[in-house]
This record gives structure tokens, C-alpha cells and sequence, in this order.
């Protein structure tokens, strides 16, 4: 198996690392955290801050995967390691379906029972959560965080960043704008824009973010 280092410890962390176990392509050597100040190993397993990437990705042959729900807070991680010039992985669960014609970027997370259907395309460092259906024709950009039981219908696209909440549903054709918010349960049926939450059914806009 593949050595690979895992960015976050908390609870998003801790379902990626049973994935990683499940899927069986991957070994989990270091988790790091910024809530360590200092490196300790436990059941061959090194604990360490962030900041310890550097050291391992110079002296092994490792890829990493970001573990940490909040999307701001990946693209952040995910620049500065990407300076380091670090190789990220992909990891799936295989109890999720991903028809064999879907693009996954570097760095992205399926989770279990999840369901991505013909010609998706998905970016980095993207979660698609527990339960999600990512039906054809769906582009997901960077970032983008797809909550447990999600719905995308055909042809929905996700701009970098946008966070679908847990049962939120989008119909076909929709677009919704890069840093937005859709909140849980709500039904999207028409175009969002960037950087906005909507909730509701129908979803309407109640705040612009920063």
C-alpha cells in the first residue's frame, strides 16, 4: 500500500481515515493537526502539526489528503502544501458508485453510498459526502463541500468553494456561484449567485457573505 499523510484530526477526519482503510490502496502514516506543537508517534502512526508536511513530503515518497470539512480552510492548506510541490490522492470509498466516465481531481473525497453518474467532471480538494447523488452532466469545482444526502440533478453546476447543505436538492440546469451557501433541506430552482446563503423551499437568498 501507498503511504499517505492525513491533513485534520476531527471528526471529518476521522470517516476519510476509515475510508482509507476500507479502500485498501492507501496506508496512513502521519495525521497531522495544527493542535500538536510538537511530533509523537503512537501505533507507527507520527502525530505532528502542520507545519511537519515539509519534512515528510522532502524525505519520503508520500501523497497527503486534506481532511478538514471546511472548504476556506482547505484552500488554504492545499495552497501552501501545493508550494511544497506535495502529490495529493484521491480516496473513494468503494461502497460509492462513480460511473467510469467522471473526471475527480487531485485531492478529493467520495464518501459511502454516494452516487456519481455520467460525465461529471469534479475538482480539487472537492468532498462529495455520504448518501450525495451527483446525477450526469454535473460540473463541481474546486473546493465545493457536496453535504450527507446532497441531490444534484443533471446539468447542475457548482462554482469553487460552494457548500450544498445535508438534503439540500438542486434541479436540473441550475447554477450556483462560487463561495455560496445552500442551506440544509432546501430546494434550488433557480440560479444562485456567487458568494450568497439561500435557504428555503424555494431557496432564496437571505445574506451575502464577505
Amino acid at each position: 500500500m501507498k503511504p499517505i499523510v492525513v491533513i485534520g484530526e476531527g471528526g471529518h477526519s476521522k470517516v476519510i481515515q476509515e475510508i482509507i482503510f476500507v479502500e485498501g490502496v492507501y496506508k496512513v502514516i502521519a495525521i497531522l493537526d495544527d493542535k500538536y506543537t510538537d511530533t509523537i508517534k503512537n501505533n507507527n502512526i507520527l502525530f505532528g502539526p502542520v507545519t511537519f508536511a515539509k519534512e515528510l513530503n522532502k524525505n519520503m515518497k508520500v501523497e497527503f489528503i486534506i481532511a478538514i470539512g471546511n472548504n476556506n480552510i482547505r484552500k488554504r492548506i492545499a495552497n501552501n502544501l501545493k508550494e511544497l510541490g506535495v502529490k495529493f490522492a484521491v480516496v473513494i470509498h468503494p461502497a460509492a458508485y462513480v460511473s467510469p466516465n467522471v473526471q475527480i481531481e487531485e485531492g478529493t473525497v467520495v464518501m459511502a453510498a454516494s452516487v456519481i453518474n455520467a460525465d461529471v467532471t469534479i475538482g480539487r480538494h472537492a468532498i462529495i459526502n455520504s448518501a450525495s447523488v451527483v446525477e450526469h452532466d454535473n460540473s463541481i469545482g474546486d473546493f465545493v463541500h457536496i453535504s450527507p444526502g446532497a441531490i444534484l440533478t443533471g446539468n447542475v453546476k457548482i462554482g469553487e468553494g460552494s457548500h450544498i447543505g445535508a438534503g439540500a436538492t438542486v434541479i436540473p440546469g441550475k447554477m450556483i456561484g462560487e463561495w455560496s451557501i445552500i442551506g440544509a433541506g432546501a430546494t434550488v430552482i433557480d440560479h444562485i449567485p456567487n458568494g450568497v446563503t439561500a435557504i428555503g423551499l424555494p431557496a432564496k437568498v437571505i445574506k451575502y457573505l464577505n
